[in-house]
């Protein structure tokens, strides 16, 4: 294992505590709301202090860039950790039992190691640019289908830009008639991580963040995937528009998507 990785998966186990331990009190749990639709916890703000420390101590002049503090300084290092604590604060505050630690590493701009982990089930799903993409260690890889047929595509809806719910809901109709079934779990990286195992055949989400993409775009691509934004450009650190698949059934998700692009989210 790469040496970067076994901290990162350090970080996150770490991290994976806190938020577990605070599971089994969550009428405890402080609620702060931070933009529409937008909630943040002490325990986000915890796990994600349990995670620099981890980093910090074997990585002092590496940069942080964390969901709930922003930057952490470094900025000139060529290495840049990405970290979004618990991903699926919602979920976390209703007891819904399905969200995840997210950490990063880009080096020299290029995404490097990633981690993603469920704290309830254990699943740590992890990757090394070059190396592949693993479930606890096993090799993990993308459904190769020839296109939307019989497939399962994640999403995730536009509660905080709901100004793009008609031309959201015009690709939710389009994809809906070819595919088998949707699903919406509330957590972006976990959905990213299923569609490298498998588990789902292709994801898309309006308006992410890089913390939210980082880890989950190096597994998907590290398991045979591809991820692209809407018009099938890299723009998706940006604009926060990401399309996660194996290649066919990315290039047909694509091709579905075109007619009912607004100028935004074909940028």
């Amino acid at each position: 294992m790469h040496p970067m990785l076994n901290i990162a998966i350090r970080a996150a186990r770490s991290a994976g505590n806190v938020i577990a331990r605070a599971c089994g009190q969550l009428d405890m749990v402080q609620k702060l709301q931070k933009g529409t639709n937008d909630f943040v916890t002490n325990v986000d703000r915890e796990a994600e202090q349990a995670i620099v420390a981890v980093l910090k101590k074997s990585f002092p002049t590496h940069g942080i860039v964390g969901e709930e503090h922003g930057d952490y300084g470094n900025n000139d290092s060529e290495f840049q950790w990405i970290i979004d604590p618990l991903d699926g604060t919602t979920n976390f505050i209703k007891g819904i039992p399905h969200f995840a630690v997210s950490i990063a590493l880009k080096h020299q701009g290029k995404l490097d190691q990633a981690v993603i982990f469920d704290p309830l089930r254990g699943e740590l799903f992890t990757a090394s640019r070059g190396r592949g993409a693993q479930l606890n260690g096993t090799r993990i890889r993308v459904n190769n289908l020839p296109d939307l047929e019989g497939t399962i595509l994640a999403t995730g809806f536009p509660f905080k830009a709901k100004h793009h719910l008609d031309s959201y809901s015009k690709i939710f109709n389009s994809f809906f008639a070819d595919c088998a079934d949707m699903r919406r779990t509330g957590s972006a990286a976990l959905d990213l991580a299923y569609v490298a195992a498998g588990r789902f055949d292709g994801f898309w989400e309006i308006g992410l963040k890089p913390w939210d993409i980082a880890a989950g775009e190096l597994i998907v691509r590290e398991a045979g995937g591809m991820v692209c934004d809407f018009a099938g450009g890299n723009n998706h650190m940006k604009s926060g528009n990401i399309v996660a698949a194996s290649p066919k059934v990315l290039q047909a998700m694509v091709k579905d998507m075109r007619p009912h692009l607004s100028e935004t989210l074909a940028k």
